[in-house]
């Protein structure tokens, strides 16, 4: 009788830590995905702004255009001046406002991705340690 009880405590004991063992890796997973949701959310967000930006500044180089509606014309005189170099420095302003845009959104998209990269390593450090705790008990 005395080794089925022991057996039976020994089942529960067992049974114990397969539920905290199961609820920890619940609790991580959830974490994890928790991370990878705003990570996505965070990137989405970005790819929207950048596709604002590079629309923006895409506007403000036509706006400038001498193929600008209301200036077209009076500009035009101008351009056919020297209309290579115009056309040339215009490519360039864009270029290089999108080449910013580019950079910032980059830099951007690199804190989201190492902000949610802490988290995830953090969620691992405290499954290992509270798998250790668990499994260290009598």
């Amino acid at each position: 009788m005395d080794d089925q009880m022991k057996a039976q405590e020994l089942l529960g004991q067992l049974a114990g830590k397969a539920v905290k063992t199961l609820t920890v890796w619940a609790d991580a997973n959830q974490r994890v995905l928790r991370e990878l949701v705003e990570f996505s959310t965070a990137t989405a967000k970005e790819g929207v702004r950048l596709y604002a930006e590079l629309q923006q500044g895409a506007i403000e180089v036509l706006r400038d255009s001498p193929a600008a509606a209301g200036r077209w014309q009076a500009s035009w005189s101008d351009s056919a001046k020297d209309p290579v170099l115009g056309s040339v420095e215009k490519a360039f302003k864009l270029l290089e406002g999108h080449a910013q845009a580019l950079t910032r959104s980059a830099e951007r998209f690199q804190a989201s991705a190492e902000q949610a990269g802490k988290g995830i390593q953090e969620t691992c450090t405290a499954v290992v340690t509270t798998m250790k705790d668990v499994y260290s008990q009598n």
